[in-house]
């Protein structure tokens, strides 16, 4: 199979953050192709209490199907950034990649009313209409960006770090 993959990953750190995000970026680039970065936004934490994180989206492509992206390229580059898995998923962690975009299907779909997922990745497919509110992408962000839309009572904001640069 030679044909390459869209998937839009959703990258996420609140551990030593603005050296993770980068590293995470360059380990992806020396496994496949980098199309486009969003900026980075930092959030609160959801679900418990810790540091803030730090988040961004990438177009990566690649020749592998979900689930070989997930256990050939996404679990190994956690791992090496020193990911720990454990019983409490919302645990700090030093990076975290997800797969929410793959070939123009929408993947996890209980994460895309989440602002750290669906503001970074407005800036890489504005256009892209929202999997449950039928919007698009780029009018869900603004209404998460500004309050307007709150899913989730946890998070109430997001705010663009242009500080972290990870191209």
């Amino acid at each position: 199979m030679t044909d390459l993959h869209q998937a839009y990953l959703s990258l996420g750190s609140n551990i030593e953050a603005e050296s993770h995000l980068p590293k995470a970026v360059h380990l992806l680039r020396e496994v496949g192709k980098i199309v486009s970065v969003s900026r980075v936004w930092e959030s609160e934490s959801i679900g418990f209490e810790g540091p803030n994180f730090l988040n961004a989206c990438v177009l990566f492509l690649t020749r592998l199907q979900p689930v070989e992206l997930k256990e050939q390229v996404i679990r190994p580059i956690e791992a090496k950034l020193g990911r720990i898995r454990n019983a409490e998923k919302n645990a700090p962690r030093t990076i975290d990649i997800d797969i929410v975009l793959f070939d123009e299907q929408p993947l996890n779909t209980d994460f895309w009313d989440y602002a750290f997922v669906t503001v970074p990745l407005a800036e890489l497919t504005p256009d892209f209409q929202h999997p449950v509110r039928h919007e698009k992408l780029s009018r869900v962000s603004e209404q998460l960006q500004g309050g307007v839309l709150s899913v989730s009572k946890d998070q109430v904001w997001i705010a663009p770090r242009p500080d972290v640069v990870i191209s």
